[in-house]
């Protein structure tokens, strides 16, 4: 057997004074949970389906200086392959019955990723994101505008991003009223290079339940095909993107439903890298145009739910951000917002790339095919901030809402 690891979360914890990384399946697909000493972290990236047990032992030995007990390797891989870590029959067969399950459910229940209490019950929640809506300073008269056709709305938790929700979703809420479809397009934080990831499951929020189109599900199946389109179903499950920004949604609407798409976008890691381009591949070119044409038909609100730049020591970087790199970090936010205001999702791209994404903007792929969706649509600010991402405010999120007419 020549184990290969599946796509895994790793956590540094401390246990006992000793560095550990803890190891989950982000699937979900067991509760079970590894916690393994840092030394022992160069075996994960090892386990690459190239080598044996004892190929494995040799190369930790020769490359980090680790030489293993006996028999520790070989309960190490038993223990991975219980928690479903391997990429093997075994993690196969328990995540097409996680799939049958999720399937079988009437609807995807709330996972209540905002981690607040209130998720689950309408008035509570009501009254939370009522609350930031109060907070806001009174709109002005709206000046005569084209009709808003999308927005960018973040999927940070509502804590930290309730001001800038409140901002974007006050300024669509009567775009939101008047749809007939809305597009969501979320971030796939687990998700592979240039997929688009569709479910026939519907959305619940505290207010019932958002039904999805299944028709239009349907139709794009038959475009992308069966395993372009749900290779990554299970994401929906956990993913909580679009259920941040669907919870806004049914809120505007005073509980009304309305029939949605729920899209999760993967990686832009390869287009970044230089591996072609995003406006030459063939899922998003094909999945463009049935969209087009449907929205040519039904009064459509597309929905980008996407966060930006990701930087500190949180997210890897070595340094933390000091005022003036906050300030930068602004800058840089404003020069990548300037393309989204123009429509321009090349330009938008361009910029990603030519940074080599380096400020890991989360939300690349659900603004890019927005403003694709939305071709000469015209972007305004509604919101903008550096939200903290550690306890010593090292580390921040940035977020934006844009509205797009």
């Amino acid at each position: 057997m020549k184990p290969k690891l599946r796509a895994i979360e790793a956590h540094p914890i401390q246990h006992e004074g000793q560095e550990m990384l803890l190891l989950r399946d982000p699937l979900r697909l067991t509760d079970t949970t590894i916690a393994i000493p840092r030394p022992l972290a160069p075996l994960l990236a090892l386990m690459d389906g190239s080598r044996d047990e004892a190929g494995l032992e040799a190369a930790l030995q020769v490359r980090s200086g680790v030489r293993l007990a006996p028999g520790l390797l070989s309960q190490f891989l038993a223990d991975l392959d219980q928690a479903c870590l391997l990429d093997n029959e075994h993690a196969a067969q328990a995540q097409r019955a996680a799939l049958e399950a999720f399937r079988r459910q009437p609807f995807r229940p709330l996972t209540t990723s905002d981690g607040s209490s209130a998720a689950a019950d309408p008035e509570q929640m009501g009254a939370w994101l009522q609350s930031f809506l109060d907070a806001l300073p009174p709109q002005a008269p709206p000046a005569a505008k084209q009709p808003v056709r999308g927005l960018i709305s973040p999927h940070i938790d509502y804590q930290r991003g309730g001001p800038v929700y409140a901002q974007v979703w006050r300024a669509a809420a009567q775009a939101a009223r008047e749809a007939e479809l809305v597009v969501i397009l979320g971030t796939d934080h687990q998700g592979g290079e240039g997929t688009l990831t569709l479910t026939p499951q519907s959305y619940a929020t505290p207010w019932g339940v958002l039904p999805t189109d299944g028709a239009l599900v349907e139709a794009l199946t038959e475009t992308l095909g069966p395993a372009e389109a749900f290779g990554d179903e299970l994401h929906h499950r956990s993913e909580h993107s679009i259920e941040l920004a669907a919870i806004w949604l049914h809120f505007v609407r005073g509980g009304k439903p309305v029939p949605v798409l729920p899209i999760l976008c993967g990686g832009f890691g390869a287009f970044v890298a230089g591996e072609g381009e995003p406006a030459d591949h063939p899922p998003f070119a094909a999945a463009l145009d049935l969209l087009r044409a449907t929205m040519a038909a039904r009064q459509t609100l597309v929905v980008a739910a996407a966060d930006l730049a990701h930087m500190g020591p949180a997210f890897g970087d070595p340094r933390g951000l000091d005022f003036v790199a906050r300030a930068r970090l602004r800058q840089a936010d404003d020069r990548l917002l300037e393309a989204i205001y123009a429509g321009d999702a090349e330009a938008f791209f361009a910029q990603i790339k030519a940074e080599g994404n380096r400020r890991n903007v989360c939300g690349v792929a659900p603004i890019y095919l927005t403003l694709r969706l939305l071709e000469g649509a015209a972007g305004e600010p509604a919101g903008y901030d550096q939200c903290p991402a550690d306890t010593q405010g090292l580390s921040f999120v940035s977020i934006a809402g844009v509205i797009l007419h």
